[in-house]
């Protein structure tokens, strides 16, 4: 690494959110159930239709009515950016109306006003966990191609009303997890909790399809909008230098990269075709279809980043599991685990920039890293939170050195820069912001914001611009 690496001028330090785990007021200003109002028990759980359980989601840290308190603690905390989602059951609560709910609208013109007024970049995520309960209930998620026009109308209704205020969009988060978590990722539900792959790849395709319909519209408007794409990025090791755990450890990757090669690369990959005719995976596709995702790339890769896996043809070592952030892998010996057993790899984010950029040639954006933990509020009212400053100063570092290494990175919005719902818990207890919400798993506390020695030391090194960690 070049010892004169340096974060570039106008980096976008900054944090993010999702609307599902913080805004609650889950039946105000005209909002149908989403996904998430479903999902008491986190992402990775079956649904209830029924609602008769607690839903921590529904409350979130009540972000609705608190954004203008909220957002000036990000203005103190000096964010060039924060990127956000747009709640989907909102603008359309049922999904398939034709026109959108002016309500919701209103709400987010006053987010994007109020982050405009402190210079702050809105950045926006068009999808992000949740969809209309309505188009899983009457069409079947996104197996059904008629989510697709429903999807380019609710994306371009925010892309007229915003594209002169927003420059920067990702269309789906984590669009990988669709394989992982079927119904967050895509409405789809599978009887006894058998994953149907022809069904999840042919709802991939429809979401790759609206992905390049969207970014066809934002462009015709505003010909400098920068529109990604967002996976869940890792970084797969072979557990032995044995050449089967290589290969393993590829075909590990390419089950992610395959989701960013088609939206980066504008064409289905070699291995994929492979894999589909191996499985017996046939997708149904409309003439154009093709030339729609070659015509039509993301500008940038968005992508999350937390942990790395580790892969291995060995049973014995299979047996090793180790969770985090939907997945499981292999646990590694070399590296210290979060309380939710989340492996916790610095130098891997060095590498899955370097991977990416060398893959795609194309600027970075890394939109969610960060630590959940139990944060204990002591007898003086302060929150120590030393091992969230650990752990981000870690992976700052290893950005530096992926500057220095060549790779175009446009910024960093850590995840969850206040307390928010977990997605893959549905609880409070698990923690990652920089700002404390007096809350617990079960909805109850004062709601107070109170600011954790993170906070300060976040603060400095954006003032910074990353040159003090």
């Amino acid at each position: 690494m070049s010892q004169l690496a340096k974060f570039p001028e106008g980096f976008l330090w900054g944090g993010a959110v999702a609307a599902n785990q913080l805004e609650g007021a889950y039946q105000e200003g005209g909002k149908g159930l989403s996904t998430a109002d479903v999902s008491p028990n986190g992402i990775m759980s079956p649904p209830d239709f029924s609602m008769k359980d607690f839903n921590l989601y529904h409350e979130g840290i009540d972000f609705y009515h608190t954004y203008k308190e909220d957002i000036a603690l990000f203005a103190e905390l000096g964010f060039k950016a924060f990127r956000f989602s747009i709640a989907w059951t909102r603008i359309f609560p049922n999904g398939d109306e034709q026109t959108p709910n002016e309500q919701g609208l209103q709400f987010y013109d006053s987010v994007i006003e109020e982050l405009l007024k402190y210079g702050i970049e809105p950045v926006i995520t068009i999808s992000h966990y949740e969809m209309p309960v309505h188009l899983v209930k009457e069409y079947g998620g996104w197996k059904n191609r008629k989510v697709v026009t429903f999807f380019e109308r609710f994306a371009k209704v925010l892309l007229e009303r915003y594209h002169t205020k927003v420059k920067y969009w990702m269309t789906f988060n984590e669009i990988n997890v669709l394989l992982h978590a079927p119904f967050t990722g895509g409405g789809l539900l599978f009887e006894d909790g058998n994953k149907d792959e022809q069904a999840i790849y042919q709802a991939a395709h429809h979401q790759f399809v609206a992905s390049a319909l969207a970014v066809k519209a934002g462009h015709e408007l505003n010909s400098e909008l920068q529109i990604g794409c967002m996976i869940a990025s890792m970084v797969t090791y072979p557990y032995s230098s044995k050449p089967e755990d290589m290969f393993t450890a590829l075909s590990q990757d390419r089950k992610t990269l395959f989701f960013s090669d088609v939206q980066a690369r504008g064409h289905y990959p070699a291995y994929m075709k492979s894999y589909f005719k191996e499985n017996g995976i046939a997708i149904q596709m409309e003439d154009g279809d093709l030339d729609m995702l070659q015509q039509h790339t993301v500008d940038y890769i968005g992508f999350s980043y937390y942990m790395s896996f580790v892969a291995s043809t060995d049973p014995e070592h299979v047996k090793q599991q180790t969770s985090g952030n939907l997945l499981t892998g292999i646990k590694n010996p070399y590296l210290e685990a979060s309380e939710w057993g989340w492996q916790i790899d610095p130098v891997g984010l060095r590498t899955v920039c370097n991977m990416l950029y060398d893959r795609y040639e194309k600027p970075l954006f890394i939109v969610e890293n960060g630590l959940g933990a139990v944060d204990t509020v002591e007898a003086d009212g302060s929150i120590q939170d030393d091992y969230r400053i650990d752990y981000l100063q870690a992976h700052i570092r290893e950005m530096k050195k992926a500057i220095g290494d060549g790779v175009d990175l446009i910024g960093y919005t850590s995840w969850g820069p206040i307390d928010l719902v977990s997605a893959s818990t549905a609880e409070l207890k698990k923690r990652y912001g920089y700002i404390y919400v007096d809350r617990d798993s079960e909805g109850k506390g004062s709601n107070k914001r109170i600011k954790k020695k993170s906070f300060d030391w976040y603060k400095h090194v954006i003032a910074t611009n990353g040159e003090d960690l």
